[in-house]
This record gives structure tokens, C-alpha cells and sequence, in this order.
């Protein structure tokens, strides 16, 4: 797998790909703090274990999960949870077509929810949040699927909706997860992009402003912790030259989400790809191989082959004999 580069997805080699998203900031609901505004994340360690879920790439416990979810938690927060739950499927498999129109579904349902939700309630954050939310998992798909156009204007009614959600509650720092996402990429977009901003009327960017919102919601954010390190280890390989600093952030992914296979493949891909060192990549692999063949890993059978893959590569590289691929 490899990532995408700006908030569409140019490629880089070897590094997975990186849900751009903002769709993975799917939230929940706020209690109400005064007649005109209402702040605040509705049932948050609910909605968090089940972002955790996702992240671990547990689906089947994230299903069985959701139903004592919504309540307490409004029911767009869980439209937009299997929603998003859909996408990771796809972004670990994204060759596999068969979630597409499932997935296309269940996001499009998340957003109509969103946006009534909204209407309703104009003055409530966290329904902004999730207009942002579901908008973001539709634009995540769309840019994996090179529908940049459409992916741009989804992507002008995400910066819009967290904005919102943000002018309500300044405190809701998941918010900034998916506006640190748009500035920074924006700001450091090639001229072709910067020229389909003009023309879709979208705001320009700011690459240190947008990162310092990243690092707050991946330190203060109550869902998007996780998901915004991934974010920030994917920017510090690309832009910000630090790659010593984005392993760490790896391994400690693999700390908190033992379970999904791509953490571990990223971290072969990095000691490869940015540090050349093809005995420590080729160990890392060894270690998914084994993960994968005792199945203490989900989607086993893709960590399998990746796995495979990689050690076939990293022990040509060392000039040893290749093992054998069942």
C-alpha cells in the first residue's frame, strides 16, 4: 500500500495509505450548556471505544457494539460510526471494489442524518461536527476512487461545518482534527491544486497553523487521538523531514491498536523506505507474518500476503536466499 500525498491522494512509495480523514472524527452528541448554545460530546467514552474499535480494526465487535451506543448518544453518531467502520474495511483492502456501494449507502445516509440534525439544531456544536464528519468519510472515499472534484467540494463543506462546530465550542478540539487536516494540506498543495482551489472558491491554506491544530486534537481530543497521530506521522515522513519522530508514533499505534495489521505494516515500510535498513524491515515483517499465522491480528489473511511480500523484498536486499511463499 502506499499514501496519498496531498488531501487527495498523489503516492508515495511503500508508505500505506492514509485516510485523509477527517472522516475517522465521527462524533456524537453534546449536552446542553445554556438556551442559545449547547457544547460539549454526548456519551464520548461510548463513542470513543467504538472509534477505538475501528481503529483496531474489529469490526465485528464494532457491530455488535453500536446498538448500546445509540442511545445515549444520538442516532447520527452511530450512522457515521458504521460509516466509517465501512471505509477502514476499504482502506485496508482498497483494491477489493466490494464494500463500495455499501459503503456509499451507509455515508450518504450519515450525511442527510447530519444535516437534518443541524437544522434542528443549529446552535448545537457537535451537530456541525457531524456534518464535518460524515462529509469527511464520502471525501475520503471519493479521493481513493479519483473523484478529486467531488472530493473538493465535500471537502469545502467539511472546513465549513467544523468551523461552525468550532465558533460554538472552542473547546471541542476534535473539531480541529479535520480543519488542521484541510489548512495544512492546502498549504503545502502543488500549483494544480492550488489552482482547483480557485476555481471551486475554496480557502487557501496554512501548513504551520494546520499542523499545531492536528498536534492539539491528537492530545486533547476526546475520539480523535488516535487518528490524528496517524495523521501527523504521515505528515512528519512527507513534509516535516521527521521520520525518527513518525516511527515512534507508529510503534505507539501498535501499542494502543494491537489488532490492525497496518500499523506494523507501516512500520516495515518506513524502516525500508526512509531508513534503509532492510534487517530491521524484514524483522518487523517476520513479526506480522507471525502475527498474522497465529491470527492475533485481524484481516489476516491481507497481513499474510503483505507480510510475505516484504520479506521476499527486504532478504533480496540482504543477498539471502528467498523463503519460500506458500
Amino acid at each position: 500500500m502506499k499514501v496519498p500525498g496531498v488531501p487527495g491522494v498523489p503516492k508515495v512509495p511503500k508508505v500505506p495509505k492514509v485516510p485523509v480523514v477527517l472522516a475517522f472524527v465521527l462524533l456524537l452528541g453534546a449536552p446542553a450548556s445554556s438556551v442559545d448554545q449547547q457544547r460539549g460530546i454526548t456519551a464520548a467514552p461510548l463513542v470513543a471505544r467504538a472509534y477505538d474499535l475501528i481503529l483496531d480494526a474489529d469490526f465485528d465487535q464494532l457491530s455488535k457494539t453500536l446498538p448500546s451506543i445509540c442511545p445515549p448518544a444520538p442516532g447520527v453518531a452511530c450512522h457515521g460510526l458504521k460509516a466509517l467502520g465501512l471505509w477502514w474495511q476499504i482502506f485496508l483492502d482498497p483494491d477489493n471494489r466490494s464494500l463500495d456501494a455499501t459503503f456509499l449507502s451507509a455515508v450518504n445516509t450519515a450525511i442527510a442524518e447530519a444535516e437534518r440534525f443541524a437544522a434542528a439544531e443549529p446552535n448545537r456544536a457537535e451537530a456541525w461536527f457531524y456534518v464535518g464528519a460524515a462529509y469527511g468519510a464520502r471525501a475520503q472515499f471519493r479521493v481513493y476512487r479519483v473523484e478529486r472534484l467531488a472530493a473538493a467540494r465535500d471537502g469545502k463543506r467539511i472546513k465549513e461545518a467544523l468551523e461552525k462546530a468550532l465558533a460554538l465550542d472552542p473547546s471541542m478540539h476534535d473539531a480541529e482534527f479535520g480543519i488542521g487536516m484541510y489548512r495544512y494540506y492546502a498549504g503545502v498543495a502543488p500549483a494544480i491544486f492550488r489552482f482547483l482551489r480557485f476555481l471551486l472558491l475554496l480557502p487557501g491554506g496554512d501548513r504551520e497553523g494546520g499542523l499545531a491544530q492536528l498536534e492539539r486534537a491528537g492530545q486533547l481530543g476526546l475520539l480523535v487521538r488516535g487518528e490524528a497521530q496517524f495523521q501527523i506521522h504521515v505528515l512528519y515522513l512527507w513534509y516535516e523531514r521527521k521520520s525518527t519522530e513518525a516511527l515512534a508514533i507508529v510503534r505507539g499505534l501498535q501499542q494502543r491498536y494491537p489488532h490492525n495489521p497496518l500499523f506494523h505494516q507501516i512500520e516495515a515500510e518506513i524502516l525500508d523506505v526512509y531508513f534503509h535498513d532492510h534487517a530491521a524491515s524484514l524483522k518487523a515483517s517476520q513479526h506480522l507474518l507471525a502475527l498474522a499465522e497465529s491470527r492475533a491480528v485481524f484481516r489476516a489473511d491481507i497481513a499474510e500476503k503483505v507480510a510475505r511480500r516484504n520479506i521476499a523484498k527486504q532478504s533480496i536486499a540482504l543477498k539471502q536466499s528467498t523463503p519460500k511463499l506458500d
